[in-house]
């Protein structure tokens, strides 16, 4: 099969591969239909971050169940599902507490299991991880193109505004407008927010932020984004979504959070070294909440408000490409020509 494999800094190539096989009754075979590129993909795209050069890449897949194990008992042959990025068993003590990520089975899509940008992957543990879509949408794609943003980004950012404790009335403000950004504002809106505010440097992204449900948007940087966000929450916000993960806009959320407030963090922790953020939190007593989002604790609910009409992330793909178009997007997403780029194999 052809898959994206990681070469090294910005080199990603579309190369022939072996097919990913069974190779446990509760594995399942699924042929890729849709899938996308992630904004982590980016960290060891732009040498951010280690990557075994020869890897395959790609974490965010939907497509159709072609095969299988024995003992697989929830998806058969035929059924269109998607899947988190992250790999779980749904049985043990984490996946029962909902914390998918941390499964004492989990597993992830690089490697042998396939790569998720790629014609095919293997998913281990099938029953606990694929999520199946039901009949009468399978070949909507409209739907299929708003349920694929559950794979990992609408998750994400839904997991930073539970974590930050958004609830209905409250005033939200999300540092970041990258796709979980966006998604950040679309979830805190959702949970009943009364004000968003949205910050971020590009005025396309702050459309769509408005798009989501963003009340504000501040596309200042630095003190001077601070200072605006203070001045429009009239002394900081008690629920801050962090959403990007860098130093400087981790050091932002706390700046911006009210005392006593939270802050819920998913960015991935990259280039953050000197962690001065945490002083600020210490002195005004902010509780920092968060972490690698359990997708599949929130898939279901939010495929229900999805499959109702009442949620659609999928503005956030502002490129499509095939799968030969795998290193062009992510060009296009390194030089923010893209918030995020869709792959139809």
């Amino acid at each position: 099969m052809d898959a994206a494999v990681y070469h090294g800094p910005g080199d990603v190539r579309i190369e022939s591969v072996p097919d990913p096989e069974l190779e446990e009754p509760t594995d399942a075979i699924v042929r890729i239909t849709h899938t996308a590129i992630c904004g982590s993909d980016l960290w060891p795209y732009r040498g951010q971050s280690d990557r075994e050069a020869g890897s395959r890449i790609g974490h965010e897949p939907m497509g159709i169940v072609e095969e299988v194990g024995d003992d697989v008992r929830h998806v058969r042959p035929g059924d269109r599902v998607l899947a988190p990025f992250s790999i779980s068993c749904g049985e043990c003590e984490f996946c029962r507490k909902g914390l998918h990520t941390s499964c004492v089975n989990g597993d992830g899509w690089s490697g042998a299991n396939g790569g998720a940008q790629g014609e095919r992957v293997r998913a281990p543990t099938a029953d606990g991880t694929l999520v199946r879509v039901p009949e009468r949408y399978a070949d909507d794609e409209d739907t299929l193109e708003a349920l694929l943003p559950l794979t990992d980004v609408m998750c994400t950012g839904h997991h930073a505004a539970v974590s930050a404790g958004v609830d209905a009335g409250d005033t939200a403000v999300v540092v970041g407008d990258g796709a979980v950004g966006l998604c950040g504002v679309l979830a805190a809106s959702r949970l009943g927010a009364e004000r968003v505010v949205a910050v971020g440097h590009h005025e396309d992204r702050l459309e769509i932020a408005e798009e989501f449900g963003a009340t504000e948007t501040v596309a200042s940087r630095g003190e001077d984004a601070v200072e605006e966000v203070r001045e429009l929450t009239y002394g900081g916000a008690n629920h801050v979504l962090e959403c990007v993960g860098a130093e400087s806009s981790m050091s932002t959320a706390f700046d911006v959070a009210r005392p006593g407030g939270t802050v819920g963090y998913v960015g991935v922790p990259a280039g953050v070294e000197e962690a001065e953020f945490l002083g600020t939190a210490f002195s005004k007593n902010v509780t920092l909440r968060g972490g690698v989002a359990p997708v599949r604790a929130y898939v279901d609910d939010l495929m229900a408000d999805v499959l109702q009409g009442t949620l659609d992330p999928s503005p956030i793909f502002t490129k499509t490409v095939g799968l030969d178009g795998v290193p062009e997007g992510y060009e296009a997403m390194d030089e923010r020509d893209a918030v995020k780029v869709l792959v139809k194999p």
